[in-house]
């Protein structure tokens, strides 16, 4: 049931609520200084493009990675390159308790936690009547279960700290069918994680920002493969993959007080593949 005119124009207590005590020069707004950053999936692409801007900006960056030990000296090299506090931590998103065990970890040695980037992600590009199950669940493990399982025990976090941010990193799979490789169940895992996040925003309306990125094809090892890379290129307006230096300012946006209305927010950045 509908409310009339009358209901609606009747005041709220405490509405409007207050904006927030943040500076009004937009590169102000943009430094990082003092928070503190987690990133999955840090050990390349674009999750170490998005530790470098964080860092850049005056953050202190944690590094999670599953397999790959150049997240390590990456997180080396970014605390003495910026003067800034940092770690590396191995973490299997898909294990919840490796998960929670780990964001515990985190707040004893930072204090707290910022932000939190939920981009570890994987793919395996084949039809469903070409994929076996254990395939099937081990994206679903990672691309859906460890974006649940990152967002339950930081949002904890978050919730008691009496603030937050989470940026979920989706796809443009999630909004389109791309061409030519058929990979209905990454596709779907994307198009999962992009609701939940956005469901989230709602959850966690009186504590915590929650915002998506779906990346297209970039130059990493999770971009275009040798079967696709010409119909990416075709399919783009822009004729090519991105490279990863041009979505760091983005997931910085998000992170920082220059974004501090914007919640529930899917932000494709795909160079226009998915423009009618």
């Amino acid at each position: 049931m509908s409310v009339s005119i009358q209901d609606c124009a009747q005041a709220r207590a405490g509405f409007p609520r207050p904006v927030p005590d943040t500076p009004s020069n937009a590169l102000e707004q943009l430094r990082m200084t003092g928070k503190v950053v987690v990133v999955t999936g840090a050990a390349d692409g674009i999750g170490l493009a998005v530790t470098e801007a964080m860092a850049e900006a005056g953050a202190h960056v944690v590094l999670w990675y599953n397999s790959n030990k150049a997240a390590i000296e990456k997180s080396q090299d970014l605390a003495k390159k910026h003067n800034v506090k940092s770690a590396a931590h191995q973490v299997d998103v898909s294990d919840s308790t490796q998960v929670s065990g780990t964001i515990a970890k985190v707040v004893q040695e930072f204090g707290k936690i910022d932000a939190f980037v939920a981009n570890a992600g994987m793919a395996i590009s084949r039809p469903i009547l070409e994929q076996t199950l254990p395939e099937y669940q081990k994206q679903m493990s990672v691309n859906v279960d460890g974006i649940v399982y990152c967002a339950k025990y930081v949002g904890e976090v978050f919730q008691r700290q009496g603030f937050g941010n989470l940026i979920i990193t989706s796809s443009m799979s999630g909004h389109v069918v791309n061409v030519p490789v058929d990979q209905p169940v990454y596709n779907a895992t994307k198009a999962y994680v992009t609701h939940f996040g956005k469901s989230l925003a709602r959850e966690w309306r009186e504590f915590a920002r929650v915002n998506i990125v779906s990346p297209g094809f970039f130059d990493t090892k999770m971009g275009a493969s040798p079967l696709c890379i010409n119909e990416a290129y075709r399919m783009s307006s822009l004729g090519r993959q991105g490279h990863v230096k041009e979505i760091k300012g983005l997931y910085l946006y998000l992170a920082s007080d220059a974004s501090t209305y914007m919640t529930g927010s899917d932000v494709i950045i795909d160079g226009g593949y998915t423009l009618p």
